[in-house]
């Protein structure tokens, strides 16, 4: 298992900003089913339902990856990051990005949509370019630093393909539904899933008490996926309509959804803290997701997947790593002798439990919604999301005010 290097964690201004934002989209994602309840989730292809997806898949998975790795790299694999001065440009333009194309997909509206088909593949190259040399001139740990260098490439391929998809849009040119496909699947299995598995290998022995998979399952996992999504890439855009790339993006991350939960059968009932709750709940809506792609219920998939399992799993890691990069600030200012509070107290598992039981109300909420589409059960699941998503804020913002109202009982400027 890496070894935390705590000195080289970056300044805790650099993920933070990533991290904050994401329960910032998902009450933005809840004001705008609020919104549009009557049509956002009857069909993939509604700009209410488009702009919503977005709002998921970006605002609120997409700043929770680049924060996370943002402090993972240099804290946990030691990868400088080139350039971190410029993370603020970054976020910025990343979240201008988003936002600007939630805005184009739900009014389509020409002139955002241009400006995010450049932003936020901008947003992913420059990621890329600042965090790739880092790790590849890291020493040690080879197999994660594969592991996330390939969810890097796979994001680095997605943004484009989403960018030119929003260029054509803003030229009312009519998308190439196959292309819509590819870009999905690029972004949700090459980038999301293969990078939470990737991290996975680490967090869950250091957290939840899980035993570790072997390098060797590991190594032979991300190739299998990695390869067979870019084959069922290459099928889907010459057999236009084949069930393949579906097929393999299930396939993918049931996989790892199954062997993660497999990991968490042996954890002792005295460890299944909020963070392996929210994972335990997470990885079961994966696969269940999993399920109805693979039966031809995409929007339902969507949803399990989208707008609950994979924003239980970051969520419940921001949960985890903004307390502790609190700390990393505290024993950065505080004098030596002085001591420290645990990072638990900075955010005591009453708070955590509070955010995962909002998210369990507001989830089964979401899904109804989808099943039984009536107006009136689809704002019943918005309140849901602005309530799970408040209350996510609010817990994070918790742990942030712990650590200044430490400062200044020590005499130190908060």
């Amino acid at each position: 298992m890496p070894k935390l290097r705590l000195d080289q964690a970056p300044p805790a201004t650099l993920p933070l900003r990533f991290l904050l934002a994401m329960p910032c989209w998902g009450v933005a994602g809840g004001a705008l089913l609020l919104l549009d309840g009557d049509t956002a989730l009857l069909t993939r292809w509604h700009p209410a339902t488009l702009a919503l997806v977005h709002v998921w898949t970006l605002g609120v998975l997409g700043n929770a990856l680049f924060g996370s790795l943002l402090q993972f790299l240099p804290a946990a694999v030691g990868a400088d990051l080139r350039g971190w001065r410029g993370v603020p440009a970054l976020h910025a333009t990343f979240n201008l990005g988003v936002l600007l194309l939630v805005a184009g997909l739900h009014m389509q509206a020409r002139w955002p949509l241009l400006a995010a088909g450049v932003a936020l593949p901008a947003s992913f190259l420059w990621l890329g370019a600042m965090t790739l040399p880092g790790l590849a001139a890291a020493v040690g740990e080879r197999l994660l630093r594969t592991g996330i260098g390939l969810a890097l490439g796979f994001g680095m391929l997605a943004a484009p393909a989403g960018g030119g998809l929003a260029l054509l849009l803003a030229r009312r040119i009519a998308w190439p539904l196959v292309a819509v496909d590819v870009h999905a699947g690029l972004g949700v299995l090459g980038w999301m899933v293969l990078l939470l598995a990737t991290v996975a290998r680490v967090v869950m022995p250091m957290f939840q008490g899980t035993g570790r998979v072997p390098a060797r399952l590991q190594s032979g996992w991300l190739a299998a996926v990695a390869i067979a999504l870019l084959a069922a890439t290459v099928v889907h855009l010459r057999d236009a309509g084949d069930r393949t790339l579906s097929l393999a993006v299930a396939a993918g991350g049931a996989s790892f959804a199954l062997g993660a939960l497999w990991l968490q059968r042996r954890v002792p009932r005295a460890r299944h803290n909020a963070l392996f709750l929210h994972w335990r709940a997470g990885l079961l809506a994966l696969v269940l997701a999993a399920l109805a792609l693979a039966a031809g219920q995409g929007m339902v998939a969507g949803a399990l997947a989208l707008g609950i399992g994979l924003p239980l799993l970051v969520g419940g890691m921001a949960q985890e790593i903004v307390p502790f990069v609190g700390w990393i600030a505290l024993r950065r200012r505080v004098p030596r002798g002085a001591q420290l509070p645990g990072v638990q107290r900075l955010l005591p598992d009453p708070s955590r439990h509070r955010a995962l039981l909002a998210q369990g109300v507001a989830a089964p909420l979401l899904v109804a919604a989808l099943l039984w589409p009536t107006p009136w059960l689809a704002r019943m699941a918005a309140l849901g999301q602005l309530v799970a998503w408040s209350v996510h804020g609010h817990a994070l913002g918790r742990a942030l005010l712990a650590g200044r109202a430490f400062l200044r009982r020590v005499g130190q400027p908060a």
